[in-house]
């Protein structure tokens, strides 16, 4: 019989509560939640109160993520984020990440397809940019409560698409109800338009790809991105 592995959330929100709903699920045992005011500044993050956690799933605010990183790290205590809007620090993060001998994998989406879809956006981007007569732009929509604009997902595409083209991808953002994600990449030219779409229709895809990722990332040493998971499970004998 497989042991269970021991997960710390950090982060009570929308993306805590689906993660705590769907790890026991998938044979995780949730052993430390750690958010709200006991965490201001990050001083909720310690050896204790991470319990043991063979590796802990961040998902907070921009402002808050920094700190709660360098926390889990300085503890041991390898760590997920999907909290963007921080990349600014993450080259001193990274630093750390080394000389502690940590582990760090970081996304700005966790949908296993949305990773995929990164590669295939750099794939047709270079095909049609080619060919000529056509132009780019980007639309990503999600629920009305998103604070970061664009999304992270929307710049990881954007950077995904942008190496052929002569100028700055635009990106159109747009808030509404509860639309969990949607992004799309159009090529438009003349008399044609191919249209790239990727959809998110539960906030439980990205839940699922973050513990796929945090069960990868235990017992390695580094910083990480979701293509480092995608690369390894789509070579032969590799986990």
């Amino acid at each position: 019989m497989t042991a269970r592995r021991r997960l710390a959330l950090i982060g009570l929100g929308k993306m805590g509560r689906a993660l705590a709903q769907l790890a026991p699920e998938r044979g995780w045992d949730v052993v430390a939640t750690i958010g709200g005011a006991e965490n201001r500044d990050a001083r909720g993050v310690t050896p204790s109160s991470l319990a043991g956690a063979d590796v802990a799933i961040e998902f907070t605010s921009p402002n808050a993520a920094p700190a709660n990183v360098r926390a889990a790290v300085a503890a041991g205590c390898p760590i997920v984020v999907g909290t963007t809007g921080w990349s600014d620090q993450l080259a001193s993060i990274s630093e750390l990440v080394g000389t502690r001998k940590g582990a760090l994998l970081t996304a700005a989406n966790f949908s296993l397809g949305v990773n995929a879809f990164e590669q295939i956006v750099a794939v047709a981007s270079r095909l049609l940019a080619g060919v000529g007569g056509f132009d780019v732009q980007l639309v990503e929509t999600h629920h009305a409560a998103k604070k970061d604009a664009p999304s992270g997902t929307a710049i990881l595409l954007r950077r995904a698409a942008a190496p052929p083209w002569e100028r700055e991808i635009p990106i159109t953002s747009v808030r509404t109800g509860s639309v969990p994600g949607t992004h799309e990449l159009i090529f438009d030219a003349a008399f044609e338009t191919v249209t790239l779409t990727h959809t998110a229709r539960d906030r439980r895809v990205f839940a699922e790809g973050a513990l796929v990722a945090a069960a990868w990332l235990i017992g390695r040493q580094g910083v990480f991105t979701m293509q480092d998971v995608l690369a390894s499970r789509a070579t032969p004998g590799a986990s």
